[in-house]
């Protein structure tokens, strides 16, 4: 790390010159070097905001630091990371806040993988401790003004308008299989011959999951992290997120838009609020529910009729057996379908749930969904 002090004198704020060992993707919207400009404190941080750090200690479990390529590089103590202030608040993971003021030198925490940085309050007990960090400052620009990923967000939509139709794949909880079972989906559509865009809609900044969709054949993906959000904790409403990636994603002309919404239905990431929404709703051609029991496949199914919704297909762990798939369709007379050990019949389901939605189809492809 190289570091150097300066002042500006125009608007009195110290300034350092740090040289960061790794950048964290929860900060890739900006694009930053690694050798930045930095102040030393803040009392009012903001999430978003972009944070240098040095790591302290090491995990046992939780380690890594995902770049803004992709590739995870091992975080050893001593090295100057930058990321990005934020919240999370993981079931199976860690819990963390935004700090009310920060100062060089404070003990912070690394919260995720996509390099998302705040005050640990909890974690899974399958976990070791998160790793703890020291504050070095905040990264700004000439003038020195905190960078923020919501600089470059894109800009929040009220309006849905025409679109292309929506498959949302909801879950219980994290780990349930929504990644695997929206990513199968995307390639047996892809192989069809449909063009197919994928979405992380909430959660915590990673990614993994959209890389992931890419790499099963998605022309286009976008998440919650392009409207500047390094997580959905509080973000209140998603409806204007959502609509903002959706209208990002129409203008490649997908056939179909497969939506993940990270964590489950319940709990800290909001995402509850798209099912409020009038218009997402009516763009929606399929819901795909994951569970990994059945009493999880029973409340999905329940709380969505309760809302006046229909589960259309039961996926994730909780249909990795026969018996699993069996007993959905036989007690709750929903269908079931396993991204694992079927995809074909898990996307053939949704195809005729598309098929029969009739939002817009491209006349080069339509012939693929009969």
């Amino acid at each position: 790390m190289l570091m150097t002090k300066s002042v500006d004198t125009a608007f009195a704020t110290t300034v350092l010159v740090v040289e960061a060992d790794k950048i964290g993707s929860a900060a890739s919207p900006l694009n930053l070097p690694k050798t930045m400009a930095v102040i030393e404190a803040s009392e009012s941080p903001r999430a978003g905001d972009v944070v240098v750090v040095r790591a302290l200690t090491d995990s046992a479990t939780y380690n890594q630091l995902e770049l803004p390529t992709g590739r995870m590089a091992k975080i050893n103590p001593g090295d100057v990371l930058v990321g990005v202030l934020g919240r999370r608040r993981a079931l199976k993971g860690f819990v963390g806040d935004v700090p009310e003021t920060i100062v060089a030198g404070d003990r912070l925490h690394l919260l995720n993988m996509g390099g998302v940085i705040g005050l640990c309050t909890g974690h899974h007990s399958s976990l070791s401790d998160a790793i703890s960090v020291e504050v070095i400052g905040l990264a700004c620009d000439e003038r020195g003004r905190v960078l923020n990923i919501a600089d470059v967000a894109l800009p929040l939509r009220e309006n849905l308008g025409q679109t292309a139709p929506l498959i949302l794949v909801a879950g219980t909880c994290m780990n349930s299989g929504k990644t695997y079972a929206a990513t199968e989906l995307i390639k047996q559509a892809t192989r069809v011959g449909l063009k197919v865009a994928g979405a992380k809609l909430s959660g915590v900044a990673c990614l993994r999951d959209t890389l992931n969709m890419a790499d099963h054949g998605a022309i286009a993906t976008a998440s919650f992290l392009d409207c500047g959000l390094p997580s959905t904790v509080g973000a209140g409403d998603l409806a204007p997120v959502a609509k903002s990636i959706i209208s990002r994603l129409n203008a490649e002309k997908p056939d179909m838009i497969v939506i993940e919404l990270g964590d489950g239905i319940l709990g800290g990431y909001s995402v509850d609020s798209v099912f409020d929404d009038e218009e997402l709703r009516a763009a929606t051609a399929a819901i795909v529910f994951c569970a990994s029991d059945y009493v999880g496949a029973w409340g999905g199914i329940e709380l969505f009729r309760r809302r006046g919704i229909q589960v259309d297909v039961i996926a994730g762990s909780v249909t990795d057996s026969q018996m699993g798939e069996d007993f959905i369709e036989r007690e709750f007379n929903v269908p079931a379908g396993n991204a694992r050990r079927d995809g074909t019949r898990l996307f053939k389901i949704v195809k005729d749930k598309v098929s029969s939605f009739g939002l817009r189809v491209s006349s080069s492809h339509a012939s693929a969904l009969v």
